[in-house]
């Protein structure tokens, strides 16, 4: 296994470098210490051809102008503040609303738009690379110094470890979650729409026209929401259901998990074998199929537009701190925040149909 290093870019007299770390079975993982963005994955597929299978761009300007966190890790929170404010121990906090009246992914910078310490860490059995940032108290209107920390580790056994640890000095929100746009078509020959997605999940939250939880969980049983035995994405943007209508026309839904570190989320490309299979100790995950996407700039060549990617995001449900029957995403004063989520990148050959 090696890594290699080269300069990205600058932002602010700061120094945006691009880590490329790569395993003995040639998959490549490339990030930023910029937002600490994924911006390539290369991996194979059954013919062993090896492409690039996420959204990214070449240059950092591209990721200035037009980027809908591509790879990004956001936060504090992930996802939607209902009204961008909160209430917590008694006391109300006011955050940058930066999509209609709410706040979305950690406001205007959050950790999607800074830069942040990096350093190559490597083992015998893995390698990656440990990025550190500090928030400090105030920043978007969150309450207490955070300290945070997000690694990337790559192994031998095709598999992407993200695992994140965070404390703060007094109590706030804190809900991490990587916004990386998949495609496994390879170098985006293709949209996702043909993409088959299994998820052991019995239940989904509905969405109000704002694309706020309205509090409802709804169970997925005979909707377009029922993953559990696999389907691809194009049979949920065909269906005519209001929440899919809703949302663009696709899906922006939060799905709570079933079970944890279980093969819980697949995603597959039946035309080239290609699978990626996520686990995790969150909740849930966000599934969003690039319905919002614009098409007015390119990607590495290729035209952006709708379904071009899919975000699978390991996450707190969004917009708890409203919802006392979501699980908390309140990080207390001095305790530890940590999660970890896996994703392992697989082949599945042409005579081949059955997913774990």
């Amino acid at each position: 296994m090696k890594v290699m290093q080269e300069k990205f870019g600058e932002i602010d007299s700061q120094l945006v470098t691009a880590f490329t770390i790569i395993n003995d079975n040639g998959i490549e993982i490339t990030c930023l210490n910029y937002g600490c963005i994924i911006t390539k994955i290369i991996a194979p597929d059954n013919k062993g051809n090896y492409e690039n299978i996420v959204l990214g761009f070449d240059c950092l300007d591209d990721y200035l102008k037009y980027s809908p966190y591509f790879g990004a890790v956001v936060g504090r929170v992930a996802g939607r503040i209902k009204d961008a404010c909160f209430e917590l121990d008694g006391k109300t906090y006011l955050l940058y609303k930066n999509e209609n009246n709410n706040h979305l992914h950690g406001g205007f910078k959050g950790f999607s738009n800074v830069v942040w310490e990096a350093a190559v860490i490597e083992t015998e059995n893995e390698i990656g690379i440990q990025f550190l940032y500090v928030s400090p108290d105030g920043e978007e209107g969150y309450p207490g110094n955070v300290h945070i920390r997000v690694t990337y580790t790559l192994n031998n056994e095709n598999e992407l470890c993200i695992s994140y640890y965070a404390k703060s000095d007094q109590n706030t929100l804190l809900n991490v979650t990587n916004h990386t746009y998949f495609n496994l078509s390879g170098n985006l020959k293709r949209d996702v729409l043909n993409h088959f997605l299994k998820i052991k999940s019995d239940r989904f939250l509905e969405l109000d026209k704002e694309f706020i939880p309205t509090g409802s969980i709804l169970d997925v049983t005979n909707t377009p929401f029922d993953f559990r035995d696999g389907r691809t994405i194009k049979e949920g943007v065909i269906s005519g259901h209001p929440q899919i209508e809703l949302v663009g026309q696709g899906y922006d839904h939060p799905f709570l998990l079933n079970v944890h570190h279980d093969n819980e989320i697949i995603l597959w490309d039946p035309e080239n074998g290609r699978t990626l299979t996520i686990e995790t100790d969150e909740v849930g995950v966000i599934v969003y199929t690039g319905n919002q996407l614009k098409d007015d700039y390119e990607i590495r060549g290729v035209p952006s537009r709708k379904y071009l990617g899919i975000c699978l995001e390991t996450q707190g449900l969004p917009d708890a701190i409203h919802h006392p029957h979501f699980p908390s995403y309140i990080l207390e004063k001095d305790k530890e925040y940590s999660s970890v989520t896996k994703y392992k990148f697989g082949i599945i050959k042409n005579d081949e149909h059955v997913l774990p």
